[in-house]
């Protein structure tokens, strides 16, 4: 066993941000996930809660998913502990809201992550994530 952590061949589980590429996919993720709630009707309410223009919101969701998906903590490292409920404790959050990020999300992993056991990992996870977040 000790030999195979001095050659490198025992290592942990790859973290979904590793699995995903890195800082650039998770980029892409964030990006995408809010290109769609600009563009799509469905998410109309959802975008009206944010506001505008994206940039910032962008960045901090990038900075966010980073160390949510095991890499680098930008976030924490900049704002502190995400806190992800009191945060959004200013905006209604109902099962409505949940419904239409969850519709923005979906539709990001399914354009953004080609690996199928991945992705359904990452839609079960952002499901657990979005149902925590009502809080109407």
């Amino acid at each position: 066993m000790f030999k195979k952590f001095l050659t490198g061949q025992s290592r942990l589980p790859a973290t979904p941000y590793e699995r995903l590429g890195g800082e650039a996919q998770v980029r892409a993720i964030a990006e995408r996930f809010y290109d769609i709630m600009s563009t799509d009707p469905v998410a109309g309410e959802l975008l009206a809660l944010h506001p505008q223009p994206l940039d910032t919101i962008r960045q901090k969701f990038f900075e966010f998913l980073s160390g949510w998906l095991g890499g680098p903590g930008l976030f924490e490292e900049k704002y502190g502990h995400p806190r992800l409920r009191a945060r959004h404790l200013p905006f209604q959050i109902d099962i409505n809201m949940r419904d239409q990020w969850l519709h923005c999300m979906y539709q990001t992993l399914n354009e953004q992550v080609a690996d199928n056991d991945l992705r359904h990992e990452l839609r079960q996870r952002f499901t657990a994530l979005a149902h925590h977040m009502i809080n109407t």
